[in-house]
């Protein structure tokens, strides 16, 4: 069994590890820690967990082989500062301390995108989790990054339910403003810009074009909705294309590309991303959908853990859908 440990167990991300975890066949959760809540129920803090836990919050980290870190983004490098975790303790972070500066004393992260990194990932002992809406972009955009056939403008709209934003009420998730309302934010300036670059320029495309990223708050709690289109060159055909994308995703366990139009609900309370391609007027139009808790943060660091340890990438993952 995998010994496990959540540092910042309370907020969104930190709830959802518990709920995979708990479930996971090969895990025993040895600690999950809090600053605030000491000696607290896990299940009071997260009441589905009601009869399915007898766990409770600590300051303590204990012993793990693996600690997952769902502290907020800038906290992460202080947190290890100030805490001894021991060398052979495995490291999985979920904030953005790491994906771009992926240097930490005598430990180096890897991005952990395991669609990209696989090998890497399964040979390392430090994960920089990506960001939520940096997975759904880099989902639709990689496998053309691959052939290094990102030459012109990209444009992206990208919409993220409530969650996204933490569990820490702010004017911007409360929900008198956030019912029956959408709104932009930081446009042309979100911060997973760079691990998106970065990680583009890795995968094969070393001259990237402008990317012009355009966030949007939703109405709803969880999921990510990306539409991204660009000018296409024609040098592959669409059939030729679509089939592209699917032969690059084959071994995923995950990621499929759906011939027909796909909704949000379709991957909400998965651990899936979909991807649907068109084309029209000399354009190529990609949308890409996650659930933001899931596989863009919770789930695929999970999935990071079960290549880490060397199980199948989907063990624990195997999640129903809400459909509806």
């Amino acid at each position: 069994m995998i010994n496990v440990s959540i540092a910042g167990g309370t907020g969104y991300t930190g709830g959802e590890l518990l709920r995979i975890l708990l479930r996971h066949p090969q895990v025993k959760i040895d600690s999950v820690t809090t600053t605030t809540s000491f000696g607290v129920s896990i299940a009071n803090i997260h009441r589905d967990l009601l009869g399915e836990t007898d766990l409770c919050f600590t300051d303590n980290i204990g012993h793990p082989d693996v600690i997952f870190l769902c502290l907020g983004h800038g906290i992460s490098r202080t947190f290890l500062q100030e805490n001894s975790i021991a060398e052979s303790c495995k490291i999985i972070d979920l904030g953005n301390d790491f994906r771009n500066d992926p240097v930490f004393g005598n430990r180096e992260f890897v991005f952990g995108l395991c669609e990209l990194n696989k090998e890497k990932i399964r040979k390392a002992n430090n994960i920089a989790n990506p960001g939520c809406f940096a997975t759904s972009i880099l989902l639709a955009l990689i496998p053309l990054a691959s052939i290094n056939k990102l030459s012109d403008a990209v444009h992206i709209h990208a919409i993220t339910g409530s969650t996204g934003a933490g569990k820490k009420l702010s004017e911007t998730t409360h929900f008198s403003y956030r019912a029956s309302n959408i709104s932009v934010y930081k446009p042309f300036t979100h911060q997973h810009l760079n691990e998106i670059q970065r990680t583009l320029t890795d995968a094969g495309n070393p001259i990237l074009p402008e990317i012009n990223f355009i966030p949007m708050r939703g109405n709803f709690t969880r999921g990510i909705f990306a539409s991204i289109y660009m000018k296409w060159d024609g040098s592959m055909s669409e059939a030729e294309t679509i089939d592209f994308y699917k032969q690059f995703y084959e071994t995923s366990p995950f990621v499929f590309v759906s011939d027909e139009p796909i909704s949000l609900k379709e991957v909400v309370n998965t651990n899936k991303g979909l991807l649907h391609i068109e084309f029209h007027n000399g354009y190529i139009h990609i949308t890409s959908i996650i659930d933001n808790l899931l596989k863009g943060a919770s789930g695929q660091a999970v999935q990071n853990m079960n290549l880490m340890f060397g199980l199948d990438e989907a063990t624990g993952l195997k999640l129903k859908g809400s459909a509806f």
